[in-house]
Protein backbone atom coordinates (compact mmCIF):
# COMPACT_ATOMS: atom_id res chain seq x y z
CA UNK A 1 0.00 0.00 0.00
CA UNK A 2 1.41 3.61 -0.85
CA UNK A 3 0.44 6.92 0.70
CA UNK A 4 0.22 10.14 -1.25
CA UNK A 5 0.46 13.78 0.33
CA UNK A 6 1.58 16.95 -0.20
CA UNK A 7 3.36 18.49 3.18
CA UNK A 8 4.89 21.40 3.82
CA UNK A 9 8.17 21.38 5.84
CA UNK A 10 6.65 20.67 9.37
CA UNK A 11 5.00 18.27 7.08
CA UNK A 12 1.58 20.23 7.90
CA UNK A 13 -1.33 19.20 5.85
CA UNK A 14 -4.48 20.86 5.56
CA UNK A 15 -6.02 23.81 7.58
CA UNK A 16 -9.64 23.16 7.97
CA UNK A 17 -10.21 20.44 5.81
CA UNK A 18 -8.61 22.05 2.95
CA UNK A 19 -4.98 21.78 1.57
CA UNK A 20 -2.50 23.99 2.06
CA UNK A 21 -1.06 24.58 -1.54
CA UNK A 22 -3.07 24.41 -4.41
CA UNK A 23 0.02 23.67 -7.24
CA UNK A 24 -1.01 22.57 -10.31
CA UNK A 25 1.56 20.01 -11.27
CA UNK A 26 1.00 18.29 -7.72
CA UNK A 27 -2.62 17.50 -8.46
CA UNK A 28 -1.15 16.16 -11.68
CA UNK A 29 1.29 13.93 -10.38
CA UNK A 30 -1.92 12.85 -7.65
CA UNK A 31 -3.66 12.18 -10.48
CA UNK A 32 -1.27 10.27 -12.67
CA UNK A 33 -0.46 8.12 -9.45
CA UNK A 34 -3.53 7.43 -8.68
CA UNK A 35 -6.13 6.71 -11.33
CA UNK A 36 -6.17 2.99 -12.35
CA UNK A 37 -6.02 2.38 -9.05
CA UNK A 38 -7.75 2.27 -5.48
CA UNK A 39 -7.97 5.69 -2.93
CA UNK A 40 -8.46 5.36 0.65
CA UNK A 41 -9.60 8.10 2.73
CA UNK A 42 -11.21 9.42 5.78
CA UNK A 43 -15.44 10.82 5.48
CA UNK A 44 -13.77 14.48 6.00
CA UNK A 45 -11.35 14.13 3.07
CA UNK A 46 -14.21 12.61 0.78
CA UNK A 47 -16.52 15.40 1.85
CA UNK A 48 -13.36 17.94 0.63
CA UNK A 49 -13.51 16.74 -2.89
CA UNK A 50 -15.13 18.82 -5.91
CA UNK A 51 -18.83 18.02 -5.24
CA UNK A 52 -18.84 15.88 -2.42
CA UNK A 53 -18.42 12.71 -5.18
CA UNK A 54 -15.80 10.02 -5.71
CA UNK A 55 -12.32 10.81 -7.15
CA UNK A 56 -13.62 9.20 -11.46
CA UNK A 57 -11.24 6.59 -12.88
CA UNK A 58 -10.48 5.00 -9.35
CA UNK A 59 -11.94 2.72 -6.89
CA UNK A 60 -12.60 5.35 -4.09
CA UNK A 61 -12.73 3.32 -0.38
CA UNK A 62 -14.03 5.54 2.56
CA UNK A 63 -13.09 4.99 5.96
CA UNK A 64 -15.67 6.11 8.66
CA UNK A 65 -17.26 5.05 11.69
CA UNK A 66 -20.33 6.88 11.02
CA UNK A 67 -22.69 4.62 10.61
CA UNK A 68 -25.47 7.00 8.85
CA UNK A 69 -22.40 7.83 6.00
CA UNK A 70 -23.20 6.41 2.60
CA UNK A 71 -22.25 8.22 -0.11
CA UNK A 72 -22.79 6.73 -3.79
CA UNK A 73 -20.25 5.55 -5.80
CA UNK A 74 -17.62 4.67 -2.98
CA UNK A 75 -16.83 1.64 -0.69
CA UNK A 76 -17.69 2.51 3.13
CA UNK A 77 -15.56 0.49 5.61
CA UNK A 78 -15.92 0.85 9.19
CA UNK A 79 -12.90 -0.48 10.56
CA UNK A 80 -9.08 -1.23 9.58
CA UNK A 81 -9.83 -5.09 9.75
CA UNK A 82 -12.82 -4.27 7.15
CA UNK A 83 -10.94 -2.29 4.89
CA UNK A 84 -8.49 -4.54 4.81
CA UNK A 85 -10.86 -7.61 3.68
CA UNK A 86 -11.75 -5.21 0.66
CA UNK A 87 -8.32 -4.12 -0.40
CA UNK A 88 -7.58 -7.79 -0.24
CA UNK A 89 -8.90 -7.72 -3.77
CA UNK A 90 -6.54 -5.09 -5.43
CA UNK A 91 -2.99 -4.91 -6.44
CA UNK A 92 -1.19 -3.32 -3.27
CA UNK A 93 1.16 -1.55 -5.53
CA UNK A 94 -2.07 0.45 -7.20
CA UNK A 95 -3.64 1.41 -3.77
CA UNK A 96 -2.99 5.02 -2.11
CA UNK A 97 -4.18 6.30 1.16
CA UNK A 98 -5.09 10.10 0.57
CA UNK A 99 -5.95 11.32 3.90
CA UNK A 100 -7.08 13.19 5.79
CA UNK A 101 -4.61 13.41 8.84
CA UNK A 102 -6.08 10.52 10.85
CA UNK A 103 -6.18 8.27 8.33
CA UNK A 104 -2.99 8.54 6.78
CA UNK A 105 -1.53 8.09 10.92
CA UNK A 106 -3.76 4.87 11.09
CA UNK A 107 -2.41 3.54 8.06
CA UNK A 108 1.20 4.51 7.57
CA UNK A 109 2.53 1.21 9.69
CA UNK A 110 0.82 -0.43 6.62
CA UNK A 111 2.42 1.57 3.80
CA UNK A 112 5.58 0.82 2.00
CA UNK A 113 6.22 3.83 -0.25
CA UNK A 114 4.85 7.54 0.55
CA UNK A 115 4.45 9.82 -2.42
CA UNK A 116 4.97 13.09 -0.61
CA UNK A 117 4.55 16.62 -2.58
CA UNK A 118 7.47 18.78 -0.14
CA UNK A 119 6.31 22.42 0.36
CA UNK A 120 9.80 24.34 1.02
CA UNK A 121 6.88 26.60 3.58
CA UNK A 122 4.86 26.83 6.58
CA UNK A 123 1.76 27.32 6.80
CA UNK A 124 -1.05 27.44 9.66
CA UNK A 125 -2.26 23.66 9.99
CA UNK A 126 -4.37 22.03 11.77
CA UNK A 127 -3.61 18.15 10.32
CA UNK A 128 0.10 16.99 9.99
CA UNK A 129 1.69 13.86 8.75
CA UNK A 130 3.81 11.95 11.09
CA UNK A 131 8.19 13.12 10.49
CA UNK A 132 9.40 10.55 7.61
CA UNK A 133 12.61 12.05 7.68
CA UNK A 134 12.67 11.30 11.62
CA UNK A 135 11.14 8.20 11.53
CA UNK A 136 13.68 5.30 11.83
CA UNK A 137 12.03 2.56 9.82
CA UNK A 138 11.41 5.07 6.62
CA UNK A 139 14.03 6.74 4.33
CA UNK A 140 14.22 8.97 1.36
CA UNK A 141 14.93 7.03 -1.65
CA UNK A 142 14.35 9.57 -4.59
CA UNK A 143 13.76 13.69 -4.53
CA UNK A 144 12.91 15.51 -7.67
CA UNK A 145 14.72 18.92 -8.74
CA UNK A 146 13.10 21.88 -6.83
CA UNK A 147 10.32 23.20 -8.70
CA UNK A 148 8.29 26.74 -8.38
CA UNK A 149 4.96 27.99 -8.68
CA UNK A 150 4.30 31.83 -7.90
CA UNK A 151 7.26 31.29 -5.13
CA UNK A 152 6.64 28.67 -4.09
CA UNK A 153 9.01 25.82 -4.14
CA UNK A 154 8.62 22.24 -3.90
CA UNK A 155 9.63 18.69 -4.75
CA UNK A 156 8.34 15.24 -5.41
CA UNK A 157 9.55 12.94 -2.98
CA UNK A 158 9.59 9.28 -2.54
CA UNK A 159 9.93 7.48 1.01
CA UNK A 160 10.11 3.83 1.47
CA UNK A 161 10.24 1.50 4.53
CA UNK A 162 13.20 0.52 5.56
Amino acid sequence: MNLIASATLDWGLGYKNELLYHVRADMVQFRKKTTGGVVVMGRNTFLSLPGQKPLPDRVNVVLSTDRSFSPEGVTVVRSVDELLGVLGAYDPDRVFVIGGGSVYRTLLPLCDRAYITRFYATRAADAFLPDLDRAEDWQLRKRSVLHEQDGLYYTFDLYERI
